[in-house]
This record gives C-alpha cells, structure tokens and sequence, in this order.
C-alpha cells in the first residue's frame, strides 16, 4: 500500500499561510475544528504545524496581547513548541506510521517540500480496524 491512498488532499485541508495572523489562525482552526494546523509559506512549501496551545502560551506570555489585538501578531511570531514532521509522498509507509503514532496528522510534501496535504492518523487507525476485523 502507498501513502498516497491515504492522503487527503491539500485542496480538502484547511492550512495557514505564513503571512496569517493569530486572529486568522485562531477563527481558521474555530471554524475546521482542528486542534493544530499546518503552515505553508509563500512557495506552498510545508514550515510547521501551529497548535491551539502555541497560540494560547503566546497569549499568556505577551504582556499586553489579547483577543482583541491577535490581528496585529504574525504567526511567524509565535513559537511553536513541537514540529510536527513531514513524509515525503513517496516514502515507505513505516515511516509515515511512525510519525502518524506521535501527530494527529502527517503533512505530505513531495521532493521540493511543496506541501500536498495530510495523512489523519483516525483515518489510518479506521483503515486497520476495518481491515483486521473483515
């Protein structure tokens, strides 16, 4: 079996760009649902995951920043306290498991880190049970 079968499309996953701020980062991940978020720059090459946490430590840590200023913060300004790992779209499925064991989701990239979408981890762990219980 190839990633690939399990990717969800970039044109399906809500993403940031790096030129969003955290109120833009805050209504996206309100308005998707999802606890983390991954980030592309300008190119549509894959920088990182932002997390509800990162934003909320940011918050808690800039004197004078709160919900009524986030718009003036880039989320380049914000640390991000994991980086969530990419996979290359044609790596081996062992190494997409892997990181899948630790993230919610995998980013994909293809050779020029160009970021394709995502791999859920629900979605490989539907997958199995539905596989293994057949």
């Amino acid at each position: 079996m190839e990633i690939r079968s399990f990717l969800l499309p970039k044109e399906e996953v809500s993403f940031l760009t790096t030129a969003a701020t955290m109120k833009t980062a805050v209504d996206k991940l309100d308005a998707c649902h999802y606890t983390a978020i991954p980030v592309i720059d300008e190119e549509g090459k894959y920088v990182g995951t932002l997390s509800e946490g990162d934003l909320l430590w940011k918050l808690k840590r800039t004197p004078g920043l709160h919900f009524d200023n986030m718009h003036e913060v880039s989320i380049t300004d914000v640390k991000k306290r994991i980086y969530n790992e990419c996979v290359a779209v044609d790596a081996q499925m062992e190494d997409m498991l892997t990181l899948a064991a630790d993230q919610n989701f995998v980013p994909v990239v293809d050779d020029d880190r160009l970021f394709l979408g995502i791999i859920r981890r629900r979605d490989i762990i539907e997958y199995y049970t539905r596989n293994i219980t057949d």
